[in-house]
């Protein structure tokens, strides 16, 4: 792995938009000051769904170990910080 991906990017907002072929993730950090893309991933229909199917399991695997996820409220009302991209 290059040292410069090593330490990772924490991001807390992520918005994904999709075409026929691809789907793009761009994660953010935002904070009260503003917001700034900190990675953006680019992948296939097909592969998206092994990442959402790994994600699960590896969320029943931590619920198992730690106990249930807390979701807190999303800020300002909204369904959360994953926001889907307006298509069109």
């Amino acid at each position: 792995m290059p040292e410069r991906l090593a330490a990772g990017s924490y991001a807390n907002s992520l918005v994904v938009r999709h075409s026929p072929t691809e789907f793009v993730m761009d994660w953010a950090l935002v904070t009260s000051g503003g917001g700034e893309i900190v990675a953006r991933v680019i992948t296939s229909p097909g592969h998206i769904k092994r990442v959402i199917a790994a994600l699960e399991e590896n969320v029943r695997k931590y619920e198992a170990q730690h106990g249930p996820i807390q979701v807190p409220p999303a800020p300002g009302g909204g369904s959360g910080d994953i926001e889907p991209a307006d298509e069109g």
